[in-house]
């Protein structure tokens, strides 16, 4: 039974660590904040890979973990945001804006857990690597007009919701025998990150851009490419009836 527990203790650290961020914010520790998310994703990464080890997965734990990201790589990273960035912003702009987030995010979990996705692939971009991209950008907020902001907010909200695929790297597994090394790599993430508050985030941020951006490079040149196949049918088409 308590072996079974295992992968949701994850989780609920990762909802707790959701929630000590929003109140880190509210703090003006802005840095601390966005740690506690990036740490968070950790968490996230490891529940589901510990609960297969395990063979501990289930509809609970797949439930949790939904609405514990809805906390943490929804609200957190959207209330970071707003606390930094847009409490200047015109209220109603901002209120929206910050709320579609969240929203956009809870839309893509929902999508997750009832429809069956291309192996291999994510549909959409996953709401922690979502949630991770603006809790980060979030921290340039002083270099960065708040109306490119903005807008990185709403393409963000939309690659969740959108048909995008993205590499699913979740089927990388944690072999049985290895999962008492799990405390002390989210030991060591941990300490790293609080050695290192300013540094981190900063380091975290471009490969999550790099994977939001992948995505969207490899939609384009599908897209691309169904063009030139449609484009070639029509030409074939108008010579068969030539």
């Amino acid at each position: 039974m308590i072996t079974k527990s295992i992968p949701n203790l994850f989780t609920i650290g990762n909802l707790f660590l959701g929630i000590i961020s929003i109140m880190l914010a509210f703090d003006q520790e802005y840095n601390l904040a966005a740690l506690m998310v990036i740490i968070a994703m950790l968490l996230d990464g490891l529940d589901g890979r510990v609960a297969r080890a395990l063979n501990a997965q289930s509809e609970f734990g797949k439930e949790l973990d939904s609405l514990s990201d809805v906390i943490s790589f929804g609200v957190a990273p959207a209330f970071i945001m707003y606390v930094t960035a847009l409490t200047d912003v015109n209220p109603a702009v901002a209120w929206i804006v910050t709320a579609i987030f969240p929203i956009c995010g809870a839309l893509r979990l929902a999508r997750f857990n009832v429809i069956e996705g291309t192996p291999g692939y994510f549909i959409g971009l996953p709401i922690p690597a979502a949630g991770g991209v603006i809790c980060t950008l979030a921290l340039f907020h002083n270099d960065i007009s708040t109306t490119f902001l903005l807008i990185a907010m709403l393409l963000v909200s939309y690659l969740m919701v959108s048909t995008v695929r993205y590499p699913n790297f979740k089927k990388i597994g944690i072999p049985k025998k290895a999962i008492w090394i799990t405390p002390f790599v989210i030991a060591a993430a941990v300490g790293l990150a609080l050695w290192k508050p300013e540094q981190m985030p900063v380091l975290i941020f471009v490969p999550l851009v790099l994977y939001a951006l992948l995505g969207l490079k490899k939609n384009v040149r599908m897209l691309m490419r169904r063009r030139r196949k449609s484009q070639v049918d029509s030409e074939e088409t108008v010579s068969k009836h030539l």
